[in-house]
């Protein structure tokens, strides 16, 4: 198989929540419905639609987990410096996410975070 494209979905609770969060941050928007807020990440434009959680339950007919209690899967953003992870780190704490690590060094070469989002999806800013 080859598919066309990939994507990634979220369940979220607050569309509004989750636009302003992910707009602070400076993500281009993707559009919005009264289902979901829609990003694109990166330079490859990865596009990642967080739904209303009802929503995506629905659709995909079955239970999903909290993201608060276990982790569905982490995201990397890459960084250019130790100076963008940190500046990210303060982004991420002033459009009110949480910070579930400091930034720190991790093996030689190796510095980052891991910050969830306000529904709990887990990313990490790395620079190797």
């Amino acid at each position: 198989m080859n598919p066309k494209k990939i994507w990634a979905n979220f369940a979220v609770s607050d569309l509004e929540r989750t636009t302003k969060f992910y707009t602070e941050l400076g993500f281009k928007s993707n559009g919005r419905s009264e289902e979901l807020t829609s990003f694109f990440f990166g330079e490859d434009n990865f596009v990642i639609h967080f739904f209303l959680k009802e929503i995506l339950k629905r659709n995909i007919k079955a239970e999903m987990t909290d993201p608060h209690a276990a982790t569905e899967i982490i995201f990397t953003i890459s960084a250019a410096n130790k100076e963008e992870v940190n500046n990210w780190a303060k982004e991420v704490e002033s459009a009110g996410g949480k910070l579930i690590t400091q930034p720190e060094e991790f093996g030689k070469g190796y510095y980052g975070f891991i910050f969830s989002d306000p529904d709990g999806h887990r990313f990490n800013v790395f620079y190797m």
